[in-house]
């Protein structure tokens, strides 16, 4: 029982902070709508399977079955990531990236600087997310386009603050 509430207040504590940040960034609908699908059975029952409160649980289910099946859910239901934003491009013959529209990109801003907040706690500044995203393989997974426009919020956000921030991406016309 430990597992299943401390999944589940895990959630909503990040799909709030997700919330206030889409409101500051001026999208409050895809702050609302943000992460449904974390209370579909394949997604919630994984994540209560394998959650621990350290790390997402979905890095423990590849880890024991080699994929992990939430986050495969996950991906392909919610255009803030990137990983939905690949398709067949019939000149290369290969799976590539398209490039996000900004509705998106900005919600994915918002999940970054949430997600760190709710992960690392005190322990969490602006330095965070820009980190987190430079020591990955996003940035070289992603449209060109769509990762540049992320990193220059994300650098922003560790120069200048959140204000700084949201003020910018308000600012950005969706396409």
């Amino acid at each position: 029982m430990n597992k299943f509430i401390g999944h589940f207040k895990t959630i909503v504590k990040h799909k709030y902070a997700v919330f206030i940040h889409c409101v500051k960034a001026g999208i409050p609908w895809r702050g609302f709508m943000h992460d449904w699908s974390k209370f579909s059975p394949v997604e919630f029952l994984g994540g209560v399977r394998y959650f621990t409160g350290e790390k997402s649980p979905t890095e423990y289910e590849r880890r024991d079955l080699g994929c992990s099946y939430a986050w495969m859910h996950h991906k392909g239901r919610n255009r803030h990531h990137f990983e939905y934003w690949t398709d067949y491009n019939p000149y290369t013959r290969k799976i590539e990236p398209v490039k996000m529209p900004v509705k998106y990109v900005k919600e994915m801003f918002c999940d970054r600087v949430a997600a760190g907040k709710v992960y690392l706690g005190k322990n969490y500044t602006n330095s965070n997310p820009i980190g987190y995203f430079l020591g990955g393989s996003a940035k070289f997974n992603m449209h060109p386009e769509t990762a540049e426009l992320l990193e220059g919020w994300l650098r922003l956000l560790e120069a200048e603050g959140e204000d700084a921030a949201f003020k910018k991406i308000r600012g950005v016309k969706d396409y």
